[in-house]
């Protein structure tokens, strides 16, 4: 009775360790297929090139944030004036003039540097 279970048991553990070793080995293989298999990136011909795309990326990014605080504005302009709280009609401007600002900013500093 005794031997049964311990056969039992062998047997489950070499269950288990040949699926950790099979499971080892697809994800070796999986690494080394996907390293061996990457493809070499070269870099632009003209630096400048890089450095104007990674301006209008960022450039996008600042438009982007500009428009979410533009309508954050214009929602709290128009909860203030359903409420007719005086400081929060203040903030609402504040932050929809900054919402402009930030959304026209590349505009405003090609316009300043000619």
């Amino acid at each position: 009775m005794v031997n049964l279970k311990k056969i039992q048991e062998n047997e489950e553990l070499d269950k288990a360790k040949r699926r950790s070793r099979r499971a080892f080995i697809v994800y070796s293989a999986l690494v080394c297929s996907l390293t061996m298999g990457a493809a070499t990136c070269f870099a632009a011909g003209n630096p400048i090139s890089v450095i104007n795309n990674l301006s209008t990326f960022i450039f996008s990014l600042i438009r982007a944030i500009g428009l979410i605080l533009l309508g954050f504005g214009i929602v709290q302009v128009g909860l203030s004036l359903k409420s007719h709280d005086p400081s929060q009609r203040a903030n609402g401007f504040l932050t929809l003039a900054g919402g402009v600002i930030i959304t026209f900013a590349k505009e405003i500093l090609n316009t300043i540097v000619g």
